[in-house]
């Protein structure tokens, strides 16, 4: 696809939106890392509340990009993976990783660019 089209704008909008929200990148990257459990989430992802963690993956797993396993132990382990329209994501996503890790180079460091 070299451009996008008025049909699919509100579901690539509606994505737009879901990633772009504080944290779900940094959620997204430690779950394509192997992360597994909420602790190590919390690990992996410096400065995020229980709170806010657990809201983001309760979102994630509404919109089937993360899937949630109850495992019944003593104490109950839950368990957070990606599901496949997640694991789909972040492969998508990787241009757009390469091409920020571009931009924060020397000339383009932290400089974003508007057309006004």
């Amino acid at each position: 696809m070299d451009s996008i089209h008025d049909d699919t704008c509100p579901s690539f909008e509606g994505t737009l939106e879901l990633i772009g929200r504080r944290w779900t990148g940094s959620i997204l990257k430690a779950a394509g890392q192997g992360a597994r459990r909420f602790g190590e989430y919390r690990a992996m992802i410096d400065g995020i509340s229980d709170r806010l963690l657990s809201q983001r993956l309760k979102e994630l797993e509404a919109a089937g990009l993360i899937e949630r396993t109850v495992i019944p132990t003593t104490p109950v382990q839950i368990r957070y993976q990606l599901a496949p329209d997640g694991q789909a994501l972040v492969k998508a996503l990787l241009p757009l990783a390469q091409w920020s890790m571009q931009r924060s180079g020397p000339r383009g460091a932290g400089r974003v660019r508007s057309s006004a």
